[in-house]
């Protein structure tokens, strides 16, 4: 296919996209009216194109750009369902989407009751006594929560306890967040069945340590079957149990964190409640915690006045302060509301009823043409292994990735988590078919007779894509971060 290039290529002297009127008011040199320093010494280096130069080139290149809107999505551990248009219309309601972020609380009334009608809903969902809606990314309510498990530590005479154990399955944001805390990290390796286990655990206990950063289920789709136990040994450890609330999917409606021993969750609303996402965000991470650390939440908290209106309480002494500006990413929290509603509590349960049949029925088509490290069935993702095509006819798990692409299929994510070689990591979501599903084995199905019959074919993918593969050693060592 040809090469769009860039808007500079298309440029012609002379060309204008618009023209401005006449002015009819008296006219003021710029220089007056900024101030020293702020003109620039040049005009900015524009392209010089017509309207209908610029329509086309950004409307070809989005028609070359992958999306939910254009097929199947099977990003293990980034969850990518369709996300209703319903709700980007109530987010984008005047009464919402054109709030002032310094408006005083009495203007705010019905965001205010919007968020606090959510707040019980997560507690709901995740079993947990209190909810902040402020982190605005998983990451960040990790983060939240584990300066509240510092703080809590610290009040009580205990401030040791600078160790947060996690294991060797987790994403890879649980000993980022928790090192940026302060704390050192102990990794526990999980066992054959790819789940954590008392004994492991046991043995990285002591009194120095703040806590178990755990997800449930796993990165592995596994649910932790010794959960219960688990976070019993570490109460009795002195320490407290964060859940990773980025597989919640695979729960909600059915099992609740805080039923099982967790002291504190993030969910990721982008992910479980509906805001499209990618390249960055928008997202909102809010954490649920047990009533012990319900004194280090953020601040704001949201609280109820003697006349019933709502207000914003700063005031709190032992809060962990801030962790984000006014609202939040209060659109995602629009989002998150309405889906909860449309779909009520039955809808919910439904919603991970579908997500784990349809992860178990890709992973049952898939069973015999690729390796399946771990026995069983799975819950809303699963992980195959590409170690068999490595091995026999030298195409690794990214290879058949890229191949997929000229197949139309948006590849899964490859080579996580770190402890299956090869690996491949899907989740097809509730939002799917069983057409699409069909789809998306079929593709990998022929994937799979290509590493056989065809291995260069699939070493050389994409062929038909805008972009071929690409040297990745070369763009390391030659980067470019800017055109021209």
């Amino acid at each position: 296919m040809p090469d769009e290039g860039l808007i500079f290529d298309r440029a012609t002297a002379g060309a204008m996209a618009c023209r401005l009127p006449e002015c009819d008011v008296p006219a003021q040199p710029v220089g007056e009216l900024l101030p020293a320093g702020a003109l620039r010494d040049a005009p900015p280096v524009l392209p010089e194109v017509y309207e209908w130069d610029i329509v086309r080139h950004y409307t070809r290149l989005s028609q070359q750009c992958y999306g939910i809107d254009t097929g199947i999505y099977p990003l293990g551990s980034c969850t990518m369902k369709y996300n209703p248009r319903l709700h980007e219309d109530l987010a984008h309601l005047p009464g919402f989407s054109h709030i002032h972020p310094e408006q005083p609380a009495e203007q705010l009334q019905g965001a205010l009751r919007l968020m606090r009608e959510l707040e019980a809903m997560l507690c709901a969902i995740g079993g947990m006594d209190c909810v902040s809606l402020q982190p605005p990314a998983g990451a960040q309510g990790e983060f939240s929560a584990l300066l509240a498990f510092r703080a809590y530590h610290t009040g009580r005479g205990q401030a040791q306890r600078t160790r947060i154990i996690v294991p060797d399955s987790s994403h890879g944001t649980n000993p980022a967040s928790a090192a940026r805390c302060g704390f050192t990290i102990t990794h526990v390796p999980s066992g054959p069945c790819g789940l954590m286990g008392p004994a492991e655990l046991r043995a990285a206990l002591s009194d120095d340590v703040a806590g178990l950063m755990l997800t449930n289920p796993n990165t592995l789709g596994l649910f932790e079957r010794e959960v219960e136990q688990i976070c019993a040994m570490v109460h009795d450890a002195g320490g407290l149990v964060y859940c990773d609330g980025a597989n919640m999917n695979a729960l909600m409606g059915i099992a609740r964190p805080g039923d099982m021993g967790f002291d504190a969750m993030h969910f990721n609303l982008h992910k479980t409640f509906s805001t499209p996402h990618g390249g960055g965000g928008p997202g909102a991470g809010p954490i649920g915690v047990k009533s012990i650390l319900e004194p280090y939440l953020p601040v704001p908290r949201i609280t109820e006045r003697t006349d019933g209106t709502l207000d914003l309480d700063y005031d709190r002494a032992k809060s962990i302060g801030r962790v984000h500006t006014f609202l939040g990413n209060f659109g995602v929290l629009v989002r998150a509301y309405a889906y909860i509603l449309s779909h009520g509590a039955q809808g919910l349960t439904e919603v991970t009823r579908r997500a784990v049949l349809n992860a178990n029925y890709v992973r049952e088509r898939l069973a015999e043409a690729f390796d399946i490290p771990h026995e069983g069935p799975c819950m809303h993702e699963f992980v195959l292994s590409a170690e068999r095509q490595a091995s026999e006819h030298g195409c690794r798990a990214l290879d058949i990735a890229k191949r997929l692409i000229d197949l139309g299929i948006h590849p899964p994510s490859v080579y996580f988590p770190l402890i299956v070689h090869e690996a491949m990591m899907i989740e097809p979501t509730e939002t799917e078919t069983k057409q699409s599903l069909d789809g998306l084995v079929d593709a990998f199905l022929q994937v799979a007779r290509e590493c056989k019959e065809s291995p260069d074919l699939v070493r050389g993918a994409p062929q038909t894509a805008y972009r071929t593969r690409l040297d990745e050693a070369k763009a390391a060592r030659d980067l470019k971060l800017r055109a021209g």
